[in-house]
C-alpha cells in the first residue's frame, strides 16, 4: 500500500498526508512601498484553495526577508512587523482546511530585482521598484548586474534578517519554515564555486561556503520551536560538473550530501531537495 496518503510525523507535527504544495512564486503582490510585501486577498484565495483541495502541508511562495531580498518588486516579504497580521491570515485560512501552514524565507541575493517573468524577467532600475542586488562575490549572473560583494557586516545583517522574519512567521502561525537556499539565490551563491570566489572565513573550501547557511539555519532553528520542523531547500547540482566541455568547480551531488548531513546536525528536519539556478 502507498503511504502518500498516510500522515507522517515531524518532531512533535502530524502532517495528515504527504501530498504538499511545493512553494512556487505567483509575483503578485503590490510593489507600492506601502504595501510592498503583504500578501493581498489574492493570495488568501490562493492557497486557502490550495489547501482545501488537500494537500497535506501548503508551504508559502519565497518569502523575502529583506526588501532587497525579494525575487522582484512583487514577490511576499515578511521582514517588518507590520507585515505580520497580513501572513496571519494567509496562515489560518490553510489551517482552517486541515492543511499543516508553512512558510519559505529566502533572500534572492544576485538574482533579486527582476520585473515578472511573463513581462520579460529583466533586471529593474530604481526608478522601476528596482535595487541593487548583492551577494557573496561581485560575479554577475549571466545577464544580470555585477552585485554588490557582501561585507561581513552585510552577511550578520542576513542572518537577523532570517531570524526575525522566522519570528514573524511564528507569530504569524506558520507552524513549519523552510530555509531557501537553492536555485542561485543568497545562500546557494554561498554555497557554489561559481558564485562565491571569496577568501575570506565565508568561501574557499566546502565548510567555509556552507558557513552562511548553517548560521542561518542555527538562527532560525533557536528562534523556532523545538517541537516544530525546520525545512531546507538545496539545489542538489549546478549542473556543470555534467558539461565535460565546462571545466569549472561548481556545487555537486557530494557537496549537497554533505550538507545535508551538516544540516541534520544543526537541526534540520527534512530537506527539499532541487537543482540549478547558479548558471544558465
Amino acid at each position: 500500500m502507498t503511504t502518500l496518503f498516510s500522515p507522517i510525523r515531524l518532531r512533535d507535527l502530524e502532517i495528515p498526508n504527504r501530498a504538499w504544495m511545493s512553494p512556487m512564486c505567483t509575483y503578485s503582490a503590490d510593489p507600492s512601498p506601502s504595501a510592498a510585501g503583504r500578501p493581498t486577498d489574492f493570495h488568501l484565495a490562493h492557497y486557502s484553495a490550495r489547501a482545501a483541495g488537500g494537500a497535506g502541508l501548503v508551504m508559502v511562495e519565497a518569502t523575502g526577508v529583506a526588501p532587497e531580498g525579494r525575487i522582484s518588486p512583487f514577490d511576499l516579504g515578511i521582514w517588518d512587523d507590520a507585515q505580520t497580521p497580513d501572513f496571519a491570515r494567509i496562515a489560518s485560512a490553510i489551517r482552517a482546511q486541515g492543511a499543516v501552514a508553512g512558510i519559505q524565507l529566502a533572500h534572492a541575493g544576485r538574482k533579486a530585482s527582476t520585473g515578472r517573468p511573463w513581462e520579460g524577467g529583466d533586471w529593474l532600475s530604481t526608478e522601476e521598484y528596482g535595487w541593487m542586488p548583492y551577494g557573496a562575490s561581485p560575479v554577475a549572473f549571466p545577464g544580470g548586474p555585477v552585485p554588490h560583494e557582501m561585507s561581513r557586516e552585510d552577511i550578520a545583517a542576513v542572518v537577523t534578517s532570517f531570524a526575525e522574519a522566522a519570528r514573524r512567521a511564528l507569530e504569524a502561525g506558520f507552524q513549519v519554515a523552510e530555509v531557501h537556499a537553492a536555485h542561485g539565490y543568497l545562500l546557494h551563491s554561498f554555497l557554489s564555486p561559481i558564485s562565491n570566489q571569496r577568501t575570506d572565513e565565508y568561501g574557499g573550501d566546502l565548510a567555509g561556503r556552507a558557513r552562511l547557511a548553517l548560521e542561518v539555519i542555527d538562527a532560525v532553528r533557536a528562534v523556532w520551536p523545538q517541537d516544530a520542523p525546520v525545512f531546507l531547500r538545496i539545489s542538489t547540482t549546478d549542473w556543470v560538473e555534467e558539461n565535460p566541455e565546462d571545466s569549472r568547480e561548481s556545487w555537486t551531488y557530494e557537496q549537497s550530501a554533505q550538507l545535508t548531513a551538516w544540516a541534520g546536525e544543526h537541526g534540520v528536519d527534512l530537506v527539499d531537495a532541487s537543482s540549478g539556478g547558479t548558471d544558465i
